[in-house]
């Protein structure tokens, strides 16, 4: 798994993802609910992905659990004291990767802070162990939901798929 991490950096920092990584980081998707859906239960039955952001440029990755579905966006959540936060202000580019029983998927994405309450509530109701370092009412909660998705789900048994939200 450390393999995938490293490589989602690479791809992150290369544009390696696809063809033209600047088209699909500038090119709005159309918001398909199903497709983040997918891609929520996908990464939930990982139970961990790497989140790879870029800090100049140097790539950081670092493993996360959340993720969740609310109001039809896929959504991750982190504390804005830390690091990953920090980069994603400067660069809301990122790309998530995960491994589950020899399939991969790697989501590059564009993360949009949701500074709504309810968006922050709803995540911690769904990941109550989130509870004794993070509260919705706090100055340090955000929750960030993933723009112009563009995820490819791959194996060594099948051709990759690829689809957008």
């Amino acid at each position: 798994m450390k393999k995938l991490a490293i490589l989602a950096a690479i791809a992150l920092l290369t544009g390696a993802c696809c063809s033209n990584p600047k088209q699909i980081m500038t090119e709005p998707t159309t918001p398909n609910p199903e497709n983040a859906l997918k891609a929520q239960q996908f990464l939930a039955k990982a139970h961990t992905y790497y989140l790879a952001t870029v800090e100049g440029d140097q790539p950081r990755v670092r493993p996360f659990g959340t993720a969740e579905i609310f109001e039809g966006k896929l959504y991750i959540q982190t504390g804005k004291v830390k690091n990953v936060y920090k980069q994603l202000q400067a660069n809301p580019k990122a790309e998530i990767c995960a491994f589950s029983e020899g399939e991969w998927i790697r989501i590059a994405c564009e993360l949009v802070p949701d500074e709504r309450v309810e968006a922050k509530k709803a995540m911690l109701d769904k990941n109550p162990s989130l509870r004794g370092m993070y509260d919705e009412n706090d100055d340090n909660t955000i929750v960030l939901y993933l723009k112009n998705a563009h995820a490819t789900l791959s194996a060594f048994t099948h051709p990759a798929e690829t689809f957008e939200f």
